[in-house]
């Protein structure tokens, strides 16, 4: 999993059939070399730090039939 902090919403309104009531955000992962897009899987919003998982188990945690590469899978509350 990838750590990183939500920028923005993103807004599409024609998309495949599959991912019609997906919400999208795009991450800044730590370090800040990557901004991915993500299936917003926990109803996350901006400047929240959330957990990311890729490839297969984004698409277990956004349904198997979701073509989907990354998805948000927890926002974090507390960092020690």
């Amino acid at each position: 999993m990838l750590l990183g902090t939500v920028e923005a919403i993103l807004r599409a309104t024609k998309k495949a059939a599959r991912l019609v009531g997906q919400a999208f955000l795009t991450v800044r992962l730590a370090g800040g070399e990557r901004t991915l897009v993500c299936a917003d899987c926990v109803g996350a919003g901006e400047g929240e730090l959330v957990l990311v998982a890729t490839g297969g188990a984004a698409r277990v945690a956004a349904g198997m039939d979701v073509p989907v590469d990354a998805a948000i899978v927890g926002i974090v509350d507390q960092r020690q």
